[in-house]
């Protein structure tokens, strides 16, 4: 394995929609270009199919395309009846909506320690957190890796609690066979362009079983009304437009190739950064055995994180922090009262975490490239 020659930049972006675009422009052109001639943009017939085609692949018997992952995540929060005085349990190292939706609703957001090993919610942790005003749980499904999701509803049983899948990293992966956001009361989907089925804007989708829950989404997505103007609620304008949903239609398609790609991917950075990884020097993402992640982001862990940041940086090799400051020490949740400390295992993440490029495009000699920089910079 060799690095190229000293001193050239490899331009190696994050993510590079550009060239998956390039692949299947044709298609997604076409599908643009047939609801412009339609002129049906909203609710039209492009979201309904997408709605139907990702029920039947989750196995659940709705979907409900909405505006964005974060709108998914307050409608369903509103239809399980989450509101003022409630308290939901979530993670604290995961994107802010996870838990600003909790706070939008009215209810409090509550923060569980991580797994030190897959850095989903720490499930161990969960029961000691529950109280009387405890009434639902987010486990999120971070990276795409599914949280161990038998011992939480475990617990929804035995507290009667509402569980809301975030899966919005994590669309196609699994536990136990079955399919992330299938297993709570509902789960949520973001389809921003970064994602694994990304739109070109804004999208999102909330999946369920409950034809109550299901119904009570399509009536607050649509400004609270079941007929038109008939408005039985103060509802959210809150809708997957028709040409968002006929590019994932187009997308939806490559989804389990793209996510098998990103696996092969993921296996081969474990081998070329093993000796790393052997030396202690490199912590690698951890493989939950009952599951098939699709890694929306290949996660390296380091103490020496910002002397690979910049080694990478000067060979023009992107990378992020994922996430630089957990959800319980930001400013907006300082009402909450957590202090540094609280939770060790997510601020110690924070201080560690770094992403590599990892996406179907990228190519085996580009990830030799990335490998050899990392190994140069901590040899």
């Amino acid at each position: 394995m060799a690095v190229r020659k000293e001193g050239k930049r490899m331009n190696i972006p994050l993510l590079d929609l550009k060239a998956q675009y390039l692949l299947i422009k044709e298609e997604i052109d076409n599908a643009v270009l047939g609801v412009l001639d339609s002129c049906r943009f909203i609710l039209g017939p492009e979201v309904k199919t997408l709605e139907d085609d990702i029920a039947a692949y989750c196995g659940t018997k709705h979907a409900i395309a909405v505006a964005n992952g974060t709108d998914a995540l307050v409608l369903a929060l509103q239809a399980c009846k989450i509101g003022p005085g409630d308290e939901v349990i979530t993670s604290p190292f995961t994107f802010f909506a996870s838990a600003e939706t909790i706070a939008n609703v009215g209810a409090t957001p509550v923060f569980v320690d991580i797994d030190p090993l897959t850095l989903n919610l720490d499930v161990n942790k969960l029961e000691e957190k529950i109280t009387s005003r405890t009434k639902a749980i987010i486990p999120v499904h971070i990276f795409g890796q599914m949280v161990d999701m038998d011992k939480v509803m475990d617990l929804a049983g035995k507290y009667k609690l509402k569980i809301i899948e975030d899966a919005a990293q994590a669309i196609g992966a699994e536990y136990k066979g079955r399919k992330a956001g299938s297993i709570g009361d509902a789960g949520t989907f973001s389809f921003f362009p970064t994602k694994n089925l990304g739109c070109y804007g804004d999208g999102g989708m909330v999946i369920t079983n409950d034809d109550a829950v299901a119904d009570k989404i399509r009536m607050l997505r649509f400004h609270g009304c079941k007929s038109k103007y008939y408005h039985d609620e103060i509802g959210h304008n809150s809708r997957l437009d028709e040409i968002q949903a006929a590019i994932l239609r187009v997308k939806f398609k490559y989804l389990d190739k793209w996510n098998q790609t990103r696996r092969e991917k993921a296996e081969n950075y474990d081998k070329l950064l093993a000796p790393l990884a052997q030396q202690g020097k490199l912590t690698l993402p951890v493989k939950d055995p009952d599951g098939v992640p699709v890694y929306h982001l290949y996660v390296l862990r380091s103490d020496e994180r910002e002397k690979i940041a910049i080694a990478l940086d000067e060979k023009g090799i992107a990378c992020g922090i994922y996430y630089p400051l957990p959800l319980h020490m930001q400013n907006a949740f300082a009402y909450l009262g957590y202090n540094l400390g609280d939770l060790p295992i997510a601020e110690e993440a924070c201080t560690q975490a770094l992403a590599i490029p990892c996406y179907p495009e990228l190519t085996s000699e580009q990830q030799e490239d990335i490998a050899q920089v990392i190994l140069n910079a901590l040899a």
